[in-house]
Order: C-alpha cells, then sequence, then structure tokens
C-alpha cells in the first residue's frame, strides 16, 4: 500500500504536531496495532528498539523532548544553554484531561509524569566577559521554530541544534577517514574485527589516525608556550562546533557494547578515536601513566626495579583466577591493601588503584579490583595503546545510530509527541494502549517506558542514587605535550575522607566535541552532596578558576576556565523490577545513565528485556548481506531505483563514494582480504 509507505516515511522524519490533522488521523490506523512501543530514545530504548525492528517486529517509539537521546544526549553550545535554561526553570505543563474520555469502563489509567525530575541543582558559570556575547549569533544556525511542550526560545534553539550537527555525526560511517580508532575497525569485516591477531588492526588504526590528525584538526607540532585567547563570543559564534555529552563515558574496547556494535553492523553508523593518554594525579601534578608493555619499559617515571615489579604484577593479575592461593587471604580485604602486601612502591599501588584498575581505594574488595584490572589488560592493544575508545561527535552518537538501524527495518520515530498515560485493562491486568497529547490511543503488544516517565505513585518504593557531573569548556589541556590533540582520561583519587574518586575525561577538538584552540572537560562521580559541592574542590586542583584579571602568577601555569555548568544526575540503574508499584507484566522498565565509566550495564539491560519479550528470537543478528536478498518479481531491484532497504549498499551510495580517500584504502584492504 503505498500511503502507508509514505506516511511511514513522513513520520520518521517529522513530529506529529507538523501533520496537518487529516493526515495524523491516517497515521493513527497505521500505528493502532504495533507491537512495540517505546517511550523516549536513551541508550537501553534505542538497543531494545533496534533489536526488535530487526526481528521484524513493528516500532513505534515516540518521546516529549525535541532531540534523540535523552540524558544520553549531545548538545551543541546554544543547545545546551538551553537545556539548561529549561531545567532551572521547570515549567508547568498545562495538562488538558479531554483524553480521559477515552478510557473504557474495563479500563484503568496509569498516569504518566509530565515533568522531566533527572536532572536538579543546574548551576552555570561564565569566566569571561557575557557582555560583549548579547548580540553574537551561532554560525550557521537554522531559522527557529516553535517545539511543541516548551517557550518559543528554548525550543527553537534545541530544535535547530539537535537538526543539524548530531545528524552529521549520526550519519557518517566508521569507514571515512576520520574514523579512525574504530578502526577500519568496525568497518565491514565480522570476522577480521573479532580475530585475536589485532596487530594488523594496530597498524592501520595508527595509519588513519594519522589522517584524522590532518583531515580534521591538525595537532601542532610544537606546543605553544601560551594558550590562545578564546572569548566568550567565539563560544557562542563556534557553538555549533561543541557536541557535549549530559553522561561521560568511553567505550572498552573489548566489552559488550563493542561485540554488539560489530555483530549488529551499527559501528558503521559511527565514528571512533582512540583514547591517546591515562593520566594520574599525584603529589599536585598531573603525569601519564604507562599503560602497555612498550610504555612500560620507555617510561622515565618508573625505576627498572619498578617496572619489573609492575610488569610481574601485571602478568598476574591476566591470570588471577589459576592462583587462588595468592588472593584468597585477602578477599575480605580492600584491593588497596591487598595491594599494599605485593611488594609494590607506594607510585606503583597508586598508579594500579587509580589508573589501571580505576576503582575506590577504601570500597573496592580484592577480587573485583583484580577483575578490573584484568579487563583493563584485555582490552590493551585492540585499537591502540589504551583500553578506550571515544566516538566522535559525542556519546550521544550511539543511541541515535541504534535509531537507525530501528528505522532502516521499518521502525517509526516522534519527536515531540508527549504520552498521558498508559492504558491498563482491568481483567487481564495488562498494558494494552497509550494516549498521546493528541487524545489519540495507540495500542502495542509491549511498551518500553523510561523511568523517568514514570510518575511519584509508581515509584513510591524506589530509592535513587544520584551523579554529580560537571562540563568545562578550557584554553589548554591539563598535561600539555607536543601534540594538543590527546584525549585523557585522569581518575582523581578522593580530595577528602568518605568522598569519592572522581572521573575526569578530557576531550580536544579533533574528536569534534569542541572548536579548535579548546579542550572540553567532563567531570563524573557518585553524588554525596550538589554537583558543584561534590566536583568545584578536584576543579580547582586541576584548574585556575579565576577570570583573566584576577589570575594570580601561580595560577599561570593551570588551564583557565572558560565556561562550566554543574548539575545532579538520576542514577535509575539497578533497580528492581519489583520495587515500582502496579506495572502490568508487559511494560518494561528501562533506567537511566549510570556513573560507571563503560556502557555494560545499558547493554546488558536491554538485552534481558528484549529476551523477556522475545526468548526464541535472536538479539541483534547482523544484517543480510544484499546478494541474499530474494526480491518479488514485481518489486524493483534496489540498484535500479537508488533506494534500498538492505543495510549492505550505503558503502555503494554516491556520499560515500565522495568521501576523502582513507574510504577507498579501507575498502581496498578488506576487498584483498
Amino acid at each position: 500500500m503505498p500511503s502507508q509507505q509514505v506516511y511511514t516515511i513522513i513520520l520518521s522524519s517529522v513530529s506529529l504536531d507538523n501533520i496537518p490533522e487529516h493526515a495524523a488521523f491516517t497515521i493513527n490506523f497505521l500505528i493502532l496495532k504495533h507491537h512495540l512501543n517505546g517511550l523516549l530514545h536513551s541508550l537501553p530504548e534505542s538497543i531494545i528498539a533496534a533489536a526488535c525492528a530487526r526481528s521484524g517486529q513493528r516500532v513505534l517509539h515516540v518521546d516529549s523532548r525535541n532531540y534523540y537521546g535523552g540524558n544520553w544526549a549531545s548538545f551543541s553550545f546554544s543547545g545546551l544553554l538551553s537545556w539548561i535554561k529549561e531545567n532551572q526553570q521547570k515549567t508547568d505543563i498545562d495538562e488538558c484531561e479531554d483524553w480521559r474520555k477515552l478510557i473504557l469502563e474495563n479500563e484503568e489509567v496509569i498516569s504518566l509524569s509530565k515533568k522531566d525530575k533527572t536532572i536538579q541543582y543546574v548551576e552555570d558559570f561564565c569566566f569571561g566577559d557575557q557582555d560583549s556575547a548579547e548580540d553574537v549569533e551561532e554560525a550557521g544556525a537554522l531559522p527557529k521554530l516553535p517545539v511543541f511542550g516548551a517557550s518559543g526560545a528554548e525550543g527553537a534553539a534545541q530544535a535547530s541544534e539537535k537538526e543539524c550537527p548530531p545528524a552529521e555525526g549520526a550519519f557518517l560511517g566508521a569507514e571515512e577517514a576520520g574514523g579512525a580508532e574504530s578502526a577500519s575497525a568496525t568497518e565491514g569485516n565480522d570476522t577480521e574485527l573479532t580475530s585475536e591477531n589485532d596487530s594488523s588492526q594496530n597498524t592501520a588504526l595508527d595509519e588513519s589516525s594519522l589522517e584524522l590528525g590532518k583531515t580534521e584538526a591538525a595537532p601542532s607540532e610544537i606546543s605553544a608556550q601560551e594558550p590562545k585567547k578564546v572569548t566568550y563570543c567565539q563560544i557562542v559564534r563556534e557553538g555549533r562546533r561543541f557536541n557535549i555529552d549530559l553522561v561521560s563515558k568511553l567505550l572498552y574496547s573489548r566489552g559488550p557494547l563493542i561485540d554488539l556494535l560489530i555483530k549488529s553492523n551499527v559501528s558503521r553508523y559511527a565514528e571512533f578515536k582512540n583514547a591517546t593518554r591515562i593520566l594520574a594525579f599525584r603529589d599536585g601534578k598531573v603525569e601519564q601513566v604507562p599503560c602497555s608493555r612498550a610504555d612500560v619499559f620507555n617510561s622515565r617515571q618508573l625505576t627498572m626495579v619498578e617496572k619489573r615489579m609492575l610488569m610481574k604484577f601485571l602478568t598476574f593479575c591476566l591470570d588471577y583466577e589459576q592462583h587462588p592461593d595468592e588472593y584468597q587471604d585477602y578477599e575480605k580485604s580492600t584491593f588497596a591493601q591487598f595491594l599494599s602486601t605485593r611488594k609494590l612502591t607506594s607510585s606503583l599501588q597508586h598508579f594500579i588503584l587509580h589508573s589501571i584498575a580505576m576503582v575506590s581505594e577504601t570500597d573496592c574488595s580484592t577480587l573485583k579490583g583484580l577483575q578490573a584490572t584484568k579487563k583493563f589488560l584485555q582490552c590493551l592493544g585492540r585499537y591502540g595503546n589504551t583500553p578506550f575508545l571515544f566516538p566522535l561527535y559525542g556519546q550521544g552518537e550511539i543511541p541515535q545510530c541504534f535509531c537507525r538501524l530501528c528505522a532502516v527495518f521499518g521502525g517509526i520515530y516522534c519527536l515531540r509527541h508527549p504520552v498521558q498515560c498508559l492504558v491498563v485493562d482491568k481483567e487481564s491486568g495488562r498494558c494494552k494502549a497509550v494516549v498521546d497529547h493528541f487524545g489519540q490511543r495507540i495500542s502495542a503488544n509491549y511498551f518500553i517506558v523510561e523511568d523517568s516517565y514514570l510518575s511519584e505513585s509508581v515509584c513510591t518504593n524506589v530509592c535513587y542514587r544520584q551523579i554529580s557531573r560537571a562540563v568545562l569548556i578550557t584554553d589548554q589541556s591539563v598535561l600539555n605535550t607536543d601534540s594538543e590533540q590527546q584525549v585523557s582520561i585522569l581518575m582523581m583519587p578522593p580530595v577528602d575522607v568518605g568522598k569519592p574518586a572522581v572521573c575526569v575525561i578530557e576531550l580536544c577538538s579533533s574528536t569534534m566535541t569542541c572548536m579548535k584552540d579548546t579542550y572540553l572537560v567532563h567531570l563524573t562521580c557518585p553524588s554525596t552532596k550538589t554537583a558543584r559541592e561534590d566536583l568545584e574542590p578536584v576543579v580547582q586542583k586541576l584548574f585556575n578558576l579565576n577570570t583573566e584579571k584576577e589570575t594570580e602568577n601561580e595560577e599561570l601555569e593551570k588551564p583557565r576556565v572558560l565556561w562550566a555548568v554543574y548539575f545532579n544526575m538520576r542514577d535509575s540503574s539497578g533497580i528492581d523490577r519489583n520495587s515500582y508499584v502496579g506495572l502490568p507484566s508487559n511494560v518494561y522498565v528501562c533506567s537511566g545513565p549510570d556513573p560507571a565509566l563503560g556502557n555494560d550495564c545499558a547493554v546488558k539491560q536491554a538485552e534481558t528485556i528484549f529476551q523477556e519479550m522475545f526468548p526464541t528470537e535472536e538479539f541483534c543478528p547482523p544484517p543480510p548481506n544484499p546478494e541474499d536478498i530474494i526480491y518479488d518479481e514485481d518489486e524493483i531491484a534496489p540498484e535500479e531505483t537508488g533506494f534500498s532497504n538492505s543495510p549492505e549498499t550505503k558503502p555503494e551510495s554516491s556520499s560515500e563514494e565522495s568521501s576523502s580517500g582513507g574510504t577507498t584504502a579501507v575498502k581496498k584492504e578488506d576487498n584483498e582480504k
């Protein structure tokens, strides 16, 4: 039916509030019997939606926000300012009760929350002159459009920023020249990616990383003695150069998310950059930690005796399960106490605890510390000298990549589309439909709901934790070297007793998350107080928070903070389903971001929920090869029309043929193999 296909395409690209009234009713008919209805587009829901669509289920994904990702989203600078204003004001939304007349006598409703209460204590600071930036406009900004459910100024800024920069990043394939560290990694050949002989991959990665440096943002050959002066006006004007994540994470090069990206071929929608160095803070100074065997033996920080000690201990950690006699007496001790018994110097203990295992000094058990150390070591060398990858254009690209896979296999997406309630059948106790802000009923067999949508009555017994977050824009790196283009991770030890360690991730301009001559710094830790109270002491140790006129001589060596924002984010991970009151059996709850460095929790949760719904289906199977697709006689082959539902036809598109030379090199390499 041609009309159905036309409306499906329209619906996946625009929101219902921009469609004429008669068209909305037609669309309502089309989506009346969806197998899956997802609310909000954060990472777990996006993965579930992609898996369901790939297995042949019909998926409708709606979100009251006007951007993808929820609390996993990335914003341009102007978009983040709008997000800050929205969360500081928390304006009430007028509720229309007309939808209640759609509820039948044998039905009851579970009202959904109208406010997002997952973000609190938002504080932003500018350490430059803001007056001169009042009339400055963001370069390349689109005309502003009204947004449903938000004031014109806030919604327009969000809409214009999210409809452009992220789209650019989400559509880029891993085979493009900039996708160096994902390497030719994730482009096409799954067998090559998962092979144990990673040396050839590393070579390819190193070569393409050089290409990235040349094409995207060439690193300076000699580090500048003084950072270039960057004003607030420049930040506003170049706001679209920023892709600022609400949640700060890295990808372990061996782990559930990387395996899923490779298996499902979603990796071709994104590009990745290898984290180039791991730092440590000791004796008031920031220094680089040697990771690989070569780094250890080339390091000037360690004596020859310390190098032997370190290599011996790391070798033990790789197969510690085979030597239980060496640690079983310390299973009830902390990892820090265990390290003190291993004849390691204080500097080695510090490096292992905070920069390799990256665990708490007071709360981590010996077994968990050994597991974390082994995981770190197993991830080394796959895509570079560190275990971590970072997606170009920000962490917000990952949910969008899975949304794209879902859309390729028929999923429908609606942004700016609030849902009023869940409709529950009294007899069966199962949810049968939702009612949206138009007063339309949308039926489905399964419902995936992000925790933030649930009302207080449903979450009465839930005890939430909080995450403290800070995002800084700085004028130089915390550790200057010959290359300005460094992606660094630093685990700051607790400032005071009872305080948590703080994870610091510093991103350079070649990650496509900030403008040239600036760095984007993310700080994350479990909350004990407000984000500013938790994180500002760490910021003061690493950075200069004074304005340029107030800067003292001893602060000149520190990077200067140009702009900063602090906020607390709800941590709903690890909550048992039974904690939610009166939740129907076919309604599944996904949690928001957790404070861990990786994304394991989100991937495992998505797979668990999918297997509960469809126990006989494979989770995100590989897409079919073009030659395996059998077309009906009356169906026009995709090669003749230029359109195809097969994801494997993407490398043949004209846009990719005209991409950089790195793409061609990767294709040739695959063909030769």
